[in-house]
């Protein structure tokens, strides 16, 4: 499978981003750990062993550590430097390293969308969960960065007469429920959040990119480097399509969250066709026949 993100670039990018700390520039990560919170608080069961997979941070972890719902937590993550000296294993992105039915629950914050074989890590994660263990997963899905992408397609393509990807591709979240299903996740539920964030300019957006460690790491990615005189017509681009009365231009991320189970002959199944003992038009019409 020819690969789309050049994870080793990636995960330079973030290395880069964990020594050279920028105060706030973990908000989305703080975010996803909030829902995070949310969503397993809505979730009436304890948990033995918990997995959270290469979440770069200790915010899910905390999460976990904190609803008093999980007995174990072990931390995965691609190098040590991610868990600064905390305890946790260290194991090549894309991979699950745990024995099959060993999980009661497996988390990934803001990774997926680095990962060139999503379908593959899904199937791993169900795989390695418990019969009727669960997966919570966010991640960054269609319509992050769309502003910028626009912008800098059309600033490159005036200026060159062409144009080269400079924002990686998303998943949507109707292909992310169909992603659950095809790694044979039960009950699988998908849904999106757009968070819009404004900024001064797109330089300013750019700055924050780049303190997150999320700069382009496509493998396909123009090896021109980009241009004063490109980003100055793409911040231009972007002021006069995305700006706000005040001056200050959108930034869109979608995170896209996901939530399936491992199967259990317990849980509950659609009932067979034609086995309902009341007819749709009985409901519809009420007791009354009207």
């Amino acid at each position: 499978m020819q690969p789309i993100i050049d994870t080793s670039l990636w995960l330079a990018h973030k290395r880069r981003a964990l020594t050279h700390p920028v105060e706030g520039a973990d908000f989305l990560m703080n975010r996803a750990a909030e829902d995070l919170a949310d969503r397993l608080g809505a979730v009436e069961r304890r948990f033995g062993k918990a997995a959270v997979l290469f979440c770069q941070t200790p915010a899910a972890a905390g999460v976990l550590a904190a609803s008093d719902k999980v007995a174990e937590i072990a931390r995965v993550e691609t190098d040590a430097v991610f868990l600064d000296g905390a305890a946790g294993l260290v194991a090549p992105l894309e991979t699950v390293p745990f024995e099959p039915q060993s999980l009661d629950l497996a988390v990934s914050l803001l990774s997926l969308q680095a990962m060139n074989d999503i379908p593959g890590m899904l199937i791993q994660i169900r795989r390695a969960l418990r019969p009727d263990g669960l997966f919570l997963g966010a991640f960054a899905g269609a319509g992050t960065l769309s502003e910028l992408r626009e912008s800098l397609l059309a600033a490159e393509s005036e200026l060159y007469g062409g144009v080269s990807p400079r924002v990686i591709p998303f998943t949507d979240v109707r292909d992310a429920g169909a992603l659950l299903q095809r790694a044979g996740l039960a009950l699988p539920v998908a849904d999106v959040e757009t968070v819009t964030v404004r900024y001064a300019n797109l330089f300013a957006l750019m700055a924050d990119l780049r303190a997150m460690g999320e700069t382009s790491a496509l493998a396909d990615r123009s090896r021109r480097p980009g241009t004063r005189r490109l980003f100055a017509r793409a911040a231009e681009i972007y002021a006069e399509r995305f700006s706000d009365p005040d001056g200050r231009i959108r930034a869109s991320f979608s995170m896209v969250w996901m939530s399936g189970w491992a199967p259990d002959a317990s849980q509950q199944k659609p009932l067979k066709p034609g086995s309902a003992k009341v007819s749709l038009k009985t409901v519809l019409e009420g007791p009354e026949g009207h």
